[in-house]
């Protein structure tokens, strides 16, 4: 499954790369692309796997950004 997340915080590429890394180590995260410009996160996962959502959310939330949707 494919999910923009918007997200609030996130100023610049150095940013993005972290959120990027973050997101990445959640088991069953296929790809992420971070883009500061735009202010979104487009993550590809498996939704099969458990909690999986809220666990994305929270790594980003890790980083200090504020996930709006």
């Amino acid at each position: 499954m494919q999910k923009k997340i918007y997200v609030a915080g996130m100023f610049d590429d150095d940013t993005a790369g972290k959120v990027d890394t973050a997101v990445k180590s959640v088991a069953g995260v296929a790809s992420c692309t971070a883009n500061a410009s735009k202010a979104q996160v487009l993550v590809d996962f498996d939704e099969s796997v458990g909690g999986i959502e809220d666990a994305i959310n929270s790594a980003i939330s890790s980083i200090g950004i504020e996930v709006l949707s």
